[in-house]
Formats: structure tokens, sequence, C-alpha cells
């Protein structure tokens, strides 16, 4: 019988949130092969934020409003400055531009301070939880992230690498870079929800 841990968490990992949206916007900015230290980073870094909330950290953050509130006030900052370069973007990447997918290391730290993972982890510990010793459980919610976001990352990738195909115009990437932009933005709201 399947784990209904593993339906949660694919569909709150598949729904838009910022690694989505990311995910998608540098799959059809920089391609599919170069994205993908990006992808293992987000794999990696939500297993291992998930991993530690099944042990108590996300009881913890919640038990500190100080730190809570530092977390989300550099959460907030740090995706409206990828919402901004985002929007400032050109489209695809020619050769000799500066800008580049986010690295494995950059992608896993991003997940310390994406709100949807937080929300999305907390949710799965307290309410997926199968009464193992605890490191067992942080181990089988951590893989159970790590592994479904691995085939989550790679669906929204090649997304945005096939969506390359429809932006032949300079207007076309305005309008795509945009939007990314602004939902990228607004997810910076749930940062306040978690």
């Amino acid at each position: 019988m399947l784990d209904p841990l593993y339906l949660f968490v694919f569909a709150g990992l598949f729904t838009p949130g910022p690694n989505v949206i990311l995910l998608t916007a540098s799959g059809a900015r920089f391609g599919f092969r170069p994205t993908i230290p990006h992808v293992l980073g987000v794999a990696a870094g939500v297993g291992v934020t998930s991993a530690l909330t099944a042990l108590g950290v996300g009881a913890v953050l919640l038990a500190l409003p100080a730190l809570k509130l530092t977390l989300q006030v550099i959460a907030v900052g740090w995706i409206l400055w990828m919402a901004w370069k985002l929007l400032r973007s050109r489209g695809a990447k020619v050769d000799g531009e500066k800008d580049r997918p986010f690295t494995f290391v950059e992608a896993v730290l991003f997940q310390w301070v994406n709100p949807k993972i937080w929300i999305v982890a907390l949710a799965a510990a307290s309410g997926y939880a199968s009464g193992l010793p605890a490191g067992l459980e942080a181990l089988r919610i951590g893989s159970a992230f790590s592994g479904i976001n691995l085939f989550v990352c790679l669906f929204w990738t090649f997304a945005g690498t096939l969506l390359a195909y429809l932006l032949t115009t300079p207007l076309a990437w305005r309008v795509f870079t945009s939007v990314m932009a602004a939902a990228l933005a607004a997810s910076g709201l749930m940062v306040f929800l978690a």
C-alpha cells in the first residue's frame, strides 16, 4: 500500500512555489543541462530541511518568534532580490553574459529560507508521522521529500526548456520573465504565512 506521505509531498512540491518558478525560468533561460546543479541542490536541500523539520527544528522556530521573524525577513529579501534579477534579465542567455543558473550550494541554501518547503515539511512531520524513532522518521520524511522533489524539479526544468521554443521574440521573453518575476515576488508573501 502506498504511504499517504508520498501523495501529500508530491502535491505540496509539484504546485508552483519559489523552486518551481525558479527552475522553470532557469530551464527556459539557460537550458536543461546547465540547470541540473540547481535541480540537484533543490532535491538535496529539501531533503535535509524536511528531515531536520521532522527532528524538531520547525518546532524550535515556532517557539522562538525573534528567530522566526529574522528568517522571514531574510527569506523575503532574498526572494524579492531574485524576482528583481529575473525581471531585469533579457531572456535566453547569450554568450558572454555573466548571468548563470543557481549552483548546487546556492540551491541547497535557498531551501533554508524557502517558505513553501517549511510549510509543507511542518505539515508532513505533524500529519504523516508513522511512529518510528526520531532518526528513522527524519530519514523517512527527508528521503520522501528529496526523492519526489528530484522528479518534480526535473519536470519543471524540462517544461521551462520546452517553453523556450515558444519565446521567440524579445516581447515574448519580456512577458515570460515579468510573469515569472511577479509570481516569485508573490510567493514571498507566503513567508509570513509560515
